[in-house]
């Protein structure tokens, strides 16, 4: 039996936790100017609309809307489409070596990410990362995103476990902070070696 109030499951956010994850790194190949690039970054292909991916909204619907209002951008939108593996171009250092460790231990795995449905396939068939995981919760599947209380619930519905035995893993702070309200654990990623101080903490790693 597990002792009571302490987390027996780890469940990880990806981008940013298990992959690099930032726009920059595809558009920073196509835009050389540095002022335009952050323009661009700040008001046509960014993180808030790309968010809309994440919600559920088609790309068949974002990218031509999108090319409607900024058409001198189109080739740069529609790179957003084509070419979006390479915003994650690498493995956020030591998280993969951690994740191998819990396997190891036998500590139940699942992801809880946002992430678009028209880019999910793509991005699964390349990491095998995510072998042995129990389950993974897409935010583009469900349609809504963290930190909404609905994706948490349809999490600890799927991965069948209270949510004290739900350790979260997630680089923002309010992800986090709507997981520990419905009585998850939680830890705002900000490196290896502090979350790999916190499994140790909870039981998880030796």
């Amino acid at each position: 039996m597990p002792e009571a109030g302490k987390p027996t499951a780890v469940v990880f956010d990806v981008g940013r936790v298990i992959i690099r994850w930032n726009l920059r790194y595809l558009f920073e190949k196509l835009i050389a100017d540095e002022q335009e690039l952050d323009w661009f970054l700040a008001n046509v292909v960014t993180e808030q609309w790309h968010h809309e991916q994440d919600e559920g909204r088609p790309l068949a619907e974002m990218v031509p809307e999108r090319i409607a209002q900024f058409p001198e951008y189109e080739p740069l939108i529609r790179a957003y489409e084509t070419r979006f593996s390479e915003t994650y171009p690498e493995h956020v250092p030591g998280t993969l070596e951690l994740i191998g460790r819990l396997k190891q231990r036998r500590v139940p795995l699942f992801a809880l990410t946002n992430f678009g449905e028209d880019f999910w396939d793509e991005f699964l068939a390349g990491q095998p990362v995510f072998e042995g995981f129990g389950d993974i919760v897409v935010s583009g599947h469900e349609k809504c995103a963290k930190p909404d209380a609905r994706i948490y619930e349809i999490a600890e519905q799927r991965f069948s476990l209270p949510p004290e035995q739900l350790l979260f893993i997630d680089d923002k702070a309010e992800n986090i902070a709507a997981a520990t309200a419905r009585g998850w654990h939680g830890h705002v990623f900000a490196g290896v070696d502090p979350l790999e101080d916190d499994l140790r903490r909870h039981g998880l790693l030796d």
